[in-house]
């Protein structure tokens, strides 16, 4: 029986989902490229924490959070779906969306997305940032630690985000609803 033959496109996601990368480090499919990153380090883990927190104790909808949740998103151009994953996503406790789960899921669903920059900041910057407003996924907060700032991306609409606010590390930072509290940023120093 013939096949029809593989898309390059086919072969890509096909040799990215078989990757074995070696344990601590990840691997994201992102616009047509493989982008493996080392294990975090503790001031990155510390940040994810602060905000965890500040999240479970002060926002108005209940949430749920995972660390590392692969997310399927749509891409740009002939590359295969994006294959993602942000350092921390939080969606509505009511939706139980992490349940029963494929390791890659799709992100309907998924609230806010965050990202602390380490050792590939371009990706969380720019490349990540485009897949995620593709999700359309509604937030996008964005710990930038080498330019000591903070972004909210909010108002996806196709690659981008309209919405933007960027603070100094150490000033509050608005998250609206589904969240509505002051993010407190001063500990991310």
């Amino acid at each position: 029986m013939p096949h029809e033959p593989l898309t390059q496109a086919d072969v890509l996601l096909e040799g990215f989902l078989a990757l074995d990368t070696p344990e601590g480090f990840r691997a994201e499919l992102i616009e047509g490229e493989i982008v493996v990153t080392p294990p975090p380090d503790g001031d990155h883990e510390d940040c994810i924490s602060l905000i965890l927190k500040q999240v479970i104790r002060l926002a108005r909808t209940d949430m749920d959070f995972s660390g590392n949740k692969g997310l399927k998103l749509k891409s740009g151009g002939g590359c295969p779906k994006n294959h993602v994953i942000p350092d921390g996503t939080f969606a509505p406790t009511e939706l139980r969306l992490y349940r029963g789960a494929d390791p890659w899921m799709p992100c309907e669903g998924v609230a806010l997305v965050v990202e602390v920059t380490s050792s590939k900041p371009r990706a969380d910057r720019t490349d990540k940032r485009h897949c995620y407003a593709r999700g359309p996924i509604p937030l996008y907060l964005l710990v930038d630690r080498e330019e000591s700032s903070v972004t909210l991306f909010s108002d996806p609409e196709e690659d981008d985000y309209r919405q933007h606010c960027t603070i100094p590390l150490g000033k509050p930072l608005t998250l609206p609803t589904p969240f509505g509290f002051d993010l407190e940023t001063e500990a991310f120093i």
